[in-house]
């Protein structure tokens, strides 16, 4: 294993661990997300096989992993994230994958992206206002863009580019990876907080909507 494998273990061990202290089944425990999870679990592995179809070791796909943090919580968002590159990695490879190549897989397109999202999204909830298009806009379209997009500088900063690719490459294709991911992420918290806000652990019509008028006395 080379130092960058060593650091992706201890990373992946430290966010997981860190997930499991929240006990990160307890969303599990509502109703309404229980069909999402499976669906997710189901649909996630296909969007992250697609990465062996790409040449020059490209390595981008559609993650995931801020919707699902939106969705689930980051505790149990990221504990999917590594069952769902566990599945896509076997399939891909008809066996389970090797343990380098299944944890780098799941830091770098599923953890890291969905921790960032979790922190630049705690930062708009408390310096923004409380307001449903805030809500929609900065978690579910900007932080997902700018996670996937700094995920992308950090790998190459670390030294994660493969020789294939250009650093203009590499940047250029994370920072359009970012505002892809940012539109389906953004279009899709949209439609749930419409239609199914049970969906969103983390949305409250308490939160980001105005209170009732009250009727004026007559």
């Amino acid at each position: 294993m080379t130092l960058l494998n060593w650091l992706e273990t201890i990373v992946m061990g430290g966010i997981l661990g860190t997930a499991l202290l929240f006990r990160p089944w307890l969303p599990l425990r509502h109703g309404p997300l229980q069909s999402p999870w499976l669906a997710a679990l189901a649909i996630l592995p296909l969007a992250w096989w697609t990465q062996h179809l790409l040449p020059s070791g490209f390595g981008l796909h559609l993650s995931g992993a801020c919707l699902a943090v939106l969705m689930f919580g980051w505790p149990l968002a990221m504990w999917t994230m590594a069952l769902v590159a566990l599945v896509a990695d076997t399939v891909a490879i008809g066996s389970l994958p090797a343990w380098t190549s299944w944890v780098s897989h799941t830091v770098w397109m599923g953890l890291l992206p969905g921790t960032l999202g979790l922190g630049l999204g705690l930062m708009i909830r408390r310096w923004l206002p409380h307001h449903l298009f805030v809500y929609i806009l900065g978690r579910g379209f900007i932080s997902t863009a700018l996670a996937v997009s700094l995920m992308g500088v950090l790998a190459w900063w670390l030294g994660r580019q493969p020789d294939t690719l250009s650093t203009e490459e590499w940047l250029l294709g994370h920072w359009l990876l970012g505002w892809g991911e940012a539109i389906s992420t953004g279009m899709l918290t949209s439609i749930f907080v419409a239609f199914k806000p049970e969906w969103l652990l983390t949305y409250s019509d308490a939160r980001y909507l105005p209170p009732p008028e009250r009727p004026s006395p007559h």
